[in-house]
């Protein structure tokens, strides 16, 4: 993609993560983000992208509660919860609730979007293929359902690929 690849379809809904916020693409279609998407904007060039999508029709919204469950049991299961943010929760809640696009290029939000059936498009980089994680004691080799200390050995517990 260029800088002046348009992102989004227009007549779409469209949630941007905050990697949208650091690119210079220009956005198409009903555009959301999340309050926790707008904390994360600290510098200068990413406060005036976002003024700029706000006076374009930005909207900023929370996503339900139960939407945030159903996101958070995905993750678990997919294998992506420990490295999942509250902020990627939020913003693939926020989609799943209005059954709407993501624009990313975090491989993690891909993943569990996959599984929810979420459509991404993603920025600069090629999308994501769904990927399946499991946890394996690296002394024992025991498998567990999250990673940690493992309780028979004490050897670290590590996220692999299935």
């Amino acid at each position: 993609m260029t800088g002046q690849d348009i992102i989004g379809q227009k007549g779409t809904k469209c949630i941007l993560d905050s990697s949208v916020f650091f690119a210079d693409y220009p956005v198409q279609g009903e555009c959301y983000t999340t309050p926790l998407v707008v904390d994360e904007l600290l510098d200068l060039k990413s406060k005036c992208r976002y003024d700029l999508l706000v006076a374009a029709g930005l909207r900023v919204q929370a996503p339900e509660a139960g939407d945030l469950l159903r996101v958070r049991e995905t993750a678990r299961k997919t294998g992506d919860l420990p490295v999942i943010s509250a902020t990627d929760c939020d913003v693939l809640a926020l989609a799943l609730g209005l059954s709407a696009t993501i624009l990313t290029d975090d491989f993690a939000i891909q993943n569990v979007a996959a599984t929810l059936k979420i459509t991404v498009q993603p920025l600069r980089q090629r999308a994501a293929k769904p990927i399946a994680w499991k946890y394996r004691c690296s002394g024992c080799g025991r498998y567990y359902k999250t990673d940690g200390e493992c309780p028979v050995c004490g050897a670290t517990i590590k996220r692999k690929l299935k």
